[in-house]
């Protein structure tokens, strides 16, 4: 017996060496860059390349932008030096509004409860930020993502000029631009020489007037679109520039519109009474439970309605007004611009689609990468498992979008530095490593 059971042992344990010795190793590919020349890559863009996060522009996460850690990659295969117009490191930074970054804190509501939430890191962004001109000393630049950027005024001459006037020109445009008076983003991007791009813009041309819930700003129409974006592309392919462009994701699906719900209004017996004695007779019921908020409606009887199922809320929407003073219920409806109603969001749809359809066959055309954000981004709604890390795009907890709900945090910006690095493999025959994004933070809790 014990002879047999040491027989068994030692067959146990030399059939357990075996599978080791035998065990697969994963080897990354050998980083070849096939048909990418990366000595001068430039990147053109909007919030997401420059590196916007949590509300705001600041240096880490200026350096945790997608594009520079697609730099960083391209470095692997020969690629140059990627210059950014980094804010100070001591910046606390500042957002398009001048306001500071978020950060998770406390804070006390109207009624005296405490809960964790984005409040910002400081009562104003660092203004200075705008009022420097940082080309002359740190240019040019191979970051070229300008905040607030659209498709349209990426090739407008002078879009950082302050003689044009508040809100007609871009002060973070401003502070990186060669000639604020006269250049535009594509110009000096063009000026750059680029041998390698990557475009990503057009999200602005639709989620300004999303964001503003359709009472301002304007989505840019379908033609306007067309011809900006066909100017960009020739003008950045003219010298025999590779590049890869990127289509445009369904905002309406990011955290800032989808985070509080639709019937939040939650009612008891006697509250559900009283509004159905002060609405009832305007065709609007409430019952025990929650229920939807009342919205404005200029269209609807009486100016006011229930919102819709499908509708949105948006994360700005003031929620003491709501908790404590009878906005969506007793007193008024949620105005506006805090609402994107159903024919706002298939304006925005709509548009979206058919700017994807132009990308798409611009990329077709020319012969470049072509990167499918807009499936990306819908696959986060149901959740992504990277390398075991599960993420989705639920407010804070789903661990990919930063704290203002519409741009990315850092592991979100690596996941999406890889969608780019997919494409460009696929298209120009070359191996380039993609970042490892569990390297990177989620959302800082305190």
């Amino acid at each position: 017996m014990k002879k047999n059971t040491l027989n068994k042992l030692l067959f146990l344990f030399f059939s357990i060496v075996l599978l080791v010795s035998c065990k697969p190793t994963l080897t990354a590919p050998t980083p070849n860059k096939g048909n990418v020349d990366a000595t001068r890559f430039v990147a053109i863009g909007s919030s997401m390349t420059a590196g916007y996060s949590d509300g705001a522009l600041y240096y880490k996460a200026q350096q945790n932008s997608f594009v520079s850690l697609l730099a960083g990659q391209f470095k692997l295969i020969g690629g140059g030096n990627f210059n950014q117009p980094l804010l100070d490191a001591g910046s606390i930074g500042v957002g398009a509004g001048g306001t500071a970054p978020f950060k998770l804190g406390y804070a006390t509501d109207c009624l005296g409860a405490s809960s964790l939430i984005p409040v910002p890191v400081a009562s104003s962004g660092d203004l200075s930020v705008f009022s420097t001109s940082v080309y002359g000393t740190e240019g040019p630049f191979n970051n070229m993502g300008v905040p607030g950027a659209k498709t349209i005024t990426t090739v407008l001459p002078g879009y950082g000029n302050p003689a044009n006037g508040p809100g007609n020109y871009n002060p973070f445009f401003y502070r990186m631009a060669s000639n604020p008076a006269t250049a535009s983003i594509l110009s000096d991007v063009v000026a750059a020489n680029p041998t390698f791009f990557s475009l990503f813009i057009g999200t602005d041309d639709v989620l300004a007037y999303a964001m503003a819930g359709g009472a301002s700003d304007s989505i840019t129409s379908t033609a306007n679109f067309t011809a900006a974006l066909s100017v960009i592309v020739n003008g950045l392919v003219a010298k025999g520039a590779k590049g890869a462009i990127a289509n445009i994701p369904d905002v309406t699906l990011m955290p800032f519109f989808t985070t509080i719900p639709y019937n939040g209004l939650a009612l008891d017996s006697s509250n559900a009474s009283l509004m159905n004695l002060v609405y009832n007779s305007r065709n609007i019921y409430f019952h025990i439970g929650n229920n939807p908020f009342l919205i404005k409606d200029p269209i609807a009887p009486y100016g006011i309605r229930l919102m819709q199922a499908n509708e949105h809320l948006l994360l700005d929407v003031p929620l003491d007004s709501i908790k404590c003073h009878g906005m969506g219920s007793y007193y008024e409806g949620i105005p506006n611009q805090y609402v994107l109603t159903t024919t706002e969001i298939a304006n925005i749809q709509n548009a979206i689609t058919n700017y994807n359809t132009i990308i798409k066959a611009t990329a077709l055309a020319n012969g470049l990468a072509y990167v499918d954000l807009n499936t990306f981004f819908k696959n986060l709604q149901t959740g992504i498992v990277y390398n075991g890390v599960a993420m989705n795009a639920s407010f804070v907890t789903g661990g990919a979008f930063s704290l203002d709900g519409i741009n990315l945090n850092p592991i979100g910006q690596a996941m999406l530095a890889n969608q780019f690095i997919i494409a460009i493999n696929s298209q120009y025959s070359s191996t380039i490593p993609q970042v490892d994004a569990t390297q990177y933070s989620g959302v800082v809790f305190p």
